[in-house]
């Protein structure tokens, strides 16, 4: 307990003095409570951040989802936000839409029901929530917009909630789409920034219909205006940052300081779950790590068990106690209480550059050891221990310590002291559950296999998705031709016909990258279908160096067959940088066999078993994903898809 109760005269010799005098701090319910909390979340979405999730074999999936969702186990999250599928890139990879077309509708595409389904069943009072990202073409009717037709739009998302219940019995609390209320069914407005609030102030019918006022990546600071509404307060999206201890770092600090700078009651984490190729944008940006589903390894992170310092102590619908701010030698602090004699204390003491978010930038501050002593006043008086959790984020020795439990602290007359080292959370709460919660170690974590084949002969397949196959633009879902009686029966198929409505880059043309982004040599092979007759096409690629928000501008090698009986190949996705051209004899309605081989700086082409093309010189890139797509957005079957990479 020398760390703990402020035995100040030995640490002041070992720090130089600088825990000589300690600063005091009180903790009162008297003067009533602050604002309800509405807990700590994380998002899948935003685009397909959760892609490779499904393809985990069990029991590694289980576990996984234990660490996220399971009470007193791992982070033990109170809200699970995602995407509404819009068949649109939407920052990694795009999910599939409820309504490909007007007159369409299927609530089994994806896989968020299955992961709302999920986290339910780990923690039945966990808040969900939806935000459409993106839109299908249709609803937009032909402009890039969703909202001048606001009634086809509201149809669609209400459609999503209305199937969430009907097929999955899935209750959606909360709805991000401003303009839109359904029974049951909350809004949070505007999910961008705090501007919403100016006019809610002088517009009551909008202030009656918005339920949360959410704000992405706001710093910890709102704006009056957010506070003078009276609403609920939310980072509805923020962290966006490596899982690394930085990122734990910056976790830590926006989960206090969001309430103590901006009286939000509630944060949630873009995204939940890094579960996406690394090299697409923003790789590893989640609260934990699983990108091998072929090997089955996966990394509980630092933010994991950051998260557990509040989740595990506090639960939606406890207060905020008034008394909380700022460490008077940096840092912060927060209390919690259910009103029943519970007590839930946080504290971190976060240093500037081991706490740095990818967004906003962070304003200088400093921040140094420090004693501190916290006096419980009012109901909390009489308060003789608290159970004491404790994580320190180690960059000198790379040696954190990470959500460890402690001795009880013992209070004397309501009074406790600790020596608070920087980089440091301390939880100290009545709650006698918390466990830091434990799997068998994963298998260890192995590159993409250097062989590997589908021919997607999966009769009732548990996701649309084919496994490992990462759609960045188009949608690439399973499908069974039953026109077909010979080997093409089970296939894989492009299915957006019209570009959606989006608010990132997609490409002109579909594409879904599979594999290991530093192969260089290999071969690609697929069975390909051309159903658009005159102007359709499709490719199979290599070396496909950018995906995700960039995959509009994507190099490698794109072997590009046409149903006009034609063929290319370029150098970008966008067909400018021609390597080689001519007639192939390709049509529509008929299956034809590709096979790809690059190895170094050559390129060689093959139809139906045959040499189509050889020895295209590729300077640009050395190394990148395997691909499938098409010449734009169009119907279109692959089969029997196999790579061999050296």
């Amino acid at each position: 307990m020398f760390h703990q109760i402020g035995v100040f005269f030995m640490s002041c010799l070992s720090l130089y003095l600088t825990f000589c005098e300690a600063e005091d701090y009180v903790l009162d319910d008297r003067s009533g409570l602050g604002r309800r909390f509405d807990g700590i979340g994380g998002l899948s979405g935003g685009g397909a951040t959760s892609r490779l999730l499904v393809n985990y074999a069990e029991p590694y999936r289980s576990q996984i989802l234990d660490y996220l969702f399971k009470p007193n186990f791992g982070a033990s999250l109170h809200i699970l936000k995602v995407e509404i599928g819009g068949d649109a890139q939407t920052t990694d990879g795009t999910e599939p839409s409820h309504m490909h077309y007007e007159n369409d509708e299927n609530y089994f595409r994806g896989y968020e029901w299955w992961l709302m389904k999920e986290a339910k069943k780990r923690n039945p009072n966990i808040t969900l929530i939806g935000l459409p990202w993106a839109f299908p073409g249709w609803v937009g009717h032909g402009t890039n917009w969703p909202y001048d037709f606001p009634d086809i739009t509201a149809y669609y998302v209400v459609s999503w909630i209305i199937g969430a219940k009907q097929y999955h019995d899935l209750d959606i609390n909360y709805i991000g789409v401003s303009m839109f209320f359904v029974a049951k069914t909350g809004i949070i407005a505007a999910n961008d920034s705090w501007n919403i609030s100016s006019s809610m102030i002088i517009d009551p019918y909008l202030n009656d219909a918005v339920d949360v006022i959410g704000a992405h990546y706001p710093g910890t600071t709102t704006v009056t205006q957010a506070l003078l509404t009276g609403k609920p307060l939310w980072a509805s999206e923020d962290y966006s940052t490596f899982n690394d201890d930085v990122g734990g770092g910056c976790w830590a600090r926006i989960l206090n300081q969001n309430y103590v700078n901006g009286r939000m009651t509630g944060t949630i984490s873009w995204n939940l779950i890094a579960s996406y190729y690394e090299n697409l944008s923003f790789g590893r940006d989640g609260l934990m790590t699983a990108e091998e589903p072929w090997s089955g390894n996966y990394v509980v992170e630092s933010p994991i068990w950051i998260t557990a310092h509040t989740t595990q102590f506090a639960q939606p619908g406890w207060r905020y106690l008034k008394t909380l701010g700022h460490l008077e030698q940096g840092g912060s602090y927060v209390a919690f209480t259910d009103g029943n004699g519970n007590l839930t204390i946080v504290i971190e003491t976060m240093t500037h550059d081991h706490s740095q978010c990818i967004r906003p930038p962070l304003p200088a501050f400093n921040v140094s050891a420090q004693s501190a002593t916290f006096h419980l006043k009012g109901s909390f008086n009489a308060l003789t221990s608290l159970q004491v959790w404790h994580s320190k984020l180690d960059f000198k020795r790379q040696n954190s310590i990470l959500f460890k439990q402690l001795s009880p602290m013992k209070l004397s007359d309501g009074t406790f002291s600790l020596d608070l080292d920087v980089d440091e959370v301390y939880t100290l709460t009545t709650i006698t559950t918390g466990q830091k919660g434990a799997h068998p170690a994963p298998p260890s974590s192995t590159p993409f296999p250097k062989i590997y084949k589908d021919d997607f002969n999966v009769r009732n397949p548990p996701f649309t998705e084919a496994p490992d196959f990462a759609d960045q633009t188009g949608v690439f879902e399973y499908f069974i031709n039953l026109t077909d009686p010979g080997p093409h029966v089970f296939t894989l198929r492009q299915v957006v016909t019209q570009r959606p409505v989006t608010w990132s880059a997609d490409a002109d043309q579909t594409i879904s990258i599979i594999g290991d982004h530093n192969w260089q040599n290999l071969t690609v092979t697929c069975d390909i279908f051309i159903e658009t007759a005159k102007t359709g096409g499709v490719f199979i690629a290599a070396r496909v160096d950018q995906g995700g928000e960039a995959v509009r501008h994507a190099k490698g090698v794109f072997f590009w067959v046409y149903a006009d009986g034609t063929y290319k190949v370029t150098n970008d996705i966008g067909g400018q940088i021609v390597l080689a051209e001519g007639l192939s004899g390709t049509q529509a309605g008929v299956w034809h066999t590709l096979s790809l081989t690059v190895k170094g700086q050559y390129a060689t082409g093959m139809l139906n078993g045959y040499p189509l093309w050889k020895s295209a010189v590729v300077l640009q890139p050395k190394n990148g994903w395997a691909a499938i797509g098409t010449n734009t957005f169009e119907l279109a079957q692959y089969d029997n898809f196999a790579i061999e990479a050296e």
